[in-house]
Formats: structure tokens, sequence, C-alpha cells
């Protein structure tokens, strides 16, 4: 089921979006392409965008397993794995921030599919367990447009098209092993210097920016 906020003021909300478009950096911010895109998983497509209008500065309810799945994650190890697929890969697909956890949008199918991957990996282990959500769940996307509320949930790389590309297991996947060693090769520092004395005063400046 989609749950919506509801206001009483209504807002041509695709004209809005349209006029934002224009001359405007639009990695966090929802084009009306995207709103689309989004609106496309609750199944009754003009329903939903009705209720969107109604008030796009609210979150709201959508089913996962259709449009997208989503695979939610520790959001440190989260901003590892995106630093590797933009990197090192081909990008990402929409992510999203809500309640403390990173949200990242992928194919359908990805949910049932990873976990058994992970199960598979070397690696997998080291990899904090990734909640996944797909057909019979539901997830909370952040707003059309940017609210007031910053302890809400909140756009990282926001939809712009009606056909945005979507990682899939293999790629979310290729994306956890990597972040996974990255943040192991973090952990072993190698010294060319002998052993200190124990008795100096040893002052660790590897953390220095």
């Amino acid at each position: 089921m989609t749950t919506w906020l509801r206001d009483e003021t209504p807002h041509d909300v695709f004209r809005f979006l349209r006029e934002g478009d224009e001359g405007r950096h639009q990695t966090a911010r929802v084009t009306a392409d995207g709103a689309t895109w989004l609106a496309s998983a609750a199944g009754g497509h003009g329903a939903a965008l009705t209720r969107w209008e109604a008030r796009p500065s609210s979150p709201a309810a959508l089913p996962c397993g259709t449009v997208f799945d989503v695979v939610n994650v520790d959001p440190v190890f989260g901003r590892r794995m995106l630093d590797r697929l933009w990197e090192e890969g081909p990008g990402s697909g929409p992510v999203a921030m809500h309640r403390g956890r990173m949200m990242l949008f992928a194919a359908p199918g990805t949910a049932q599919r990873l976990p058994a991957l992970l199960d598979w990996e070397e690696w997998g282990e080291a990899v904090p367990r990734p909640l996944c959500h797909g057909v019979g769940d539901a997830v909370t996307v952040p707003p059309l447009v940017p609210s007031s509320d910053t302890s809400g949930p909140r756009w990282l790389v926001a939809p712009d098209t009606r056909h945005p590309w979507l990682p899939g297991p293999e790629v979310v996947l290729w994306a956890c092993v990597r972040a996974a060693r990255a943040a192991s090769a973090a952990d072993v520092r190698v010294s060319i210097f002998p052993p200190a004395d124990p008795d100096a005063n040893v002052y660790d400046v590897s953390r220095r920016r």
C-alpha cells in the first residue's frame, strides 16, 4: 500500500519541477522525469501523481520489487561503496539517506539475489549485512522538493530520468567487495622504521589532514 501525506493546498508539481530543471545542478534534486519514474512504482500512476501534487515536500512510501529494489546499508560503508561505484565502476542509480541509513536503488530482483551472492563471496563476512527490500516491501522515499526538515529522508543522488540505470546484484556485490577491501587496506599500516623506544613519546600523525 502506498502511503502519502496530504496537504490542503494543491501544487502543479511537474511545472514546478520543470522550471527548476533549467540551469540548476540536479544531483540531489528530483526532476519532472524522475518524479514520473518514482510515481510509476505505485502502480496507480495517475493517482500517485495527484497525491504527490498535493504535497511535494513530503516523503512517501513506495513499494519495491517492480520498478526498483532497495539495498539499505550502513552509511559509512555505503559511502565507500558509492566511491567505488563512481571512481572505478559504472556509477549508481538514485541514492537516498533515511534514519541514518543509506538506500541504494537497485534493479528489481537484487534484494533476492544479493544475500546469496554475499554468502558465497570470500569477502562477504567483511561486509556489514545490508537490508534488502524487494517484492512485498515498501520504503520511504524523500520528498520531490527539498524540505526544511533536515532530519527527514533526503536524496544524495536524485532520480532525473524516466528510465534510470539501476545496478543489479552483481554490480552491488562488486561495490561491496571493493569497499570491504578498501576498509581492510586502510587498517593495515606498514612502517619502514625500526620499532620505537617504548619509553619515548610517540604521536600518531597518520590522521592529520
